[in-house]
């Protein structure tokens, strides 16, 4: 079984870098987060926080649109999971299969997601079986609840290709 929390070791540096490769393959694979500007802020082994500045996300009525709310807690829950595996090296293809959200105030300033990991073990991964993770992310403003997001996350063993 891997240890998933961040060992002593492991620098601010490394976790930094780990957030910059994070954010580059979101920006890089998902055009949205870019246009978004979501960024990774915090992690530190059991807790994640994303971030995402209000303007490029505003709607009509001045305050954040759902559709962007939705897209920043769906990617700080696939964010967790792609950390995750980084850290106990058994990495797989993650998709978000189901997910719920509820919204409960509007978002007037930028907002930051966070989620917390509940221990999943992903070494079914390293034998070739896919893993099923449900995430809680919460989403506050003014450290205020303003959304809460309920998601279940699959990771898929990566395909081996043959060589012959």
């Amino acid at each position: 079984m891997f240890d998933l929390s961040l060992t002593e070791a492991q620098s601010d540096a490394e976790v930094s870098a780990l957030l910059q490769t994070l954010c580059e393959t979101w920006h890089n694979t998902i055009p949205a987060s870019k246009f978004m500007q979501i960024t990774p802020v915090l992690f530190n082994g059991d807790s994640l926080q994303v971030t995402a500045p209000i303007a490029p996300n505003i709607n009509l009525h001045h305050t954040m649109f759902a559709g962007s709310i939705y897209t920043l807690m769906t990617l700080t829950g696939w964010g967790m999971v792609w950390l995750q595996q980084q850290l106990s090296q058994a990495h797989g293809d993650i998709v978000l299969a189901d997910a719920k959200v509820r919204y409960l105030k509007p978002v007037t300033k930028q907002p930051y997601a966070k989620v917390i990991w509940p221990y999943t073990d992903l070494t079914p991964l390293t034998r070739g079986q896919l893993v099923k993770i449900t995430l809680e992310v919460a989403l506050y403003c003014d450290e205020i609840m303003c959304a809460t997001f309920t998601g279940q996350f699959v990771s898929f063993p990566p395909k081996i290709v043959s060589s012959e």
